[in-house]
């Protein structure tokens, strides 16, 4: 008697998992295969920022690596006969893609890719082959919606604030870090995480020292089109 179980496959499982049960008398053998699910990765991009796309391979010559955009089916970047390939590479991603040249020998496959726009959003296929055989591998690439304040070379430490015109209870998540560079000066930057839906308001970074203070201004007018606006203001 012979009874076979195979389970649902995973959309983004790297194979099927199946146990064969085979009973002979009074033999019961069990004879079990059971493999690993690869999820995707996931990858978050600040808009208009550069961003990395993981990939790694196992080391062997005779290198090619190919890179899609799955969601919407283009090719996004070649690499094989030691040096980049890019007569397929369709014209939404030209001048904004790179590999990191002096690692791929060392199995890192991972994509660069400049500019992020909303529309980079999806899943990346990455490809790889050597002699030694061929790999996949697949990124989810999402586009935060995030701004950032930053000023340098300032004395005495400054201090950073966010506040929104008209006033909102809104909860923000935001991220400050102050250095000190060797001149003894200091360094501040800050970033915000904006809440889906939330437009019409104008963000404003303050940054402030016990001698004077400087402002910055952003207005949301939708999800992705921002207006800045700088001023400075003596205290």
């Amino acid at each position: 008697q012979y009874s076979l179980r195979q389970p649902l496959r995973p959309s983004q499982s790297s194979c099927i998992c199946t146990e064969i049960r085979l009973h002979t008398g009074a033999l019961y053998l069990v004879i079990m295969f059971v493999c690993s699910d690869v999820s995707d990765a996931e990858v978050s991009c600040v808009f208009m920022e550069r961003c990395v796309l993981p990939c790694s391979f196992k080391i062997g010559n005779e290198i090619v690596i190919h890179w899609f955009n799955t969601k919407r089916d283009l090719h996004v970047h070649s690499f094989y006969y030691s040096r980049d390939q890019l007569g397929n590479q369709d014209q939404y991603y030209r001048n904004r893609t790179s590999l990191f040249k002096d690692q791929i020998r060392r199995g890192n496959a991972s994509l660069q890719l400049t500019s992020v726009e909303v529309q980079d959003e999806g899943r990346y296929k990455c490809h790889t082959s050597t002699i030694k055989g061929n790999q996949e591998s697949f990124v989810n690439l999402k586009v935060e919606n995030r701004i950032s304040c930053r000023s340098e070379g300032i004395y005495p430490e400054p201090q950073l604030s966010w506040s929104t015109s008209p006033p909102s209870n809104i909860t923000f998540t935001n991220t400050t870090t102050v250095e000190r560079t060797e001149q003894l000066l200091y360094n501040i930057s800050s970033s915000l995480m904006l809440s889906a839906g939330v437009y019409d308001l104008l963000f404003i970074c303050t940054i402030s020292t016990r001698r004077n203070r400087r402002r910055t201004t952003l207005q949301r007018l939708c999800e992705y089109f921002n207006q800045t606006r700088r001023t400075a203001d003596g205290t």
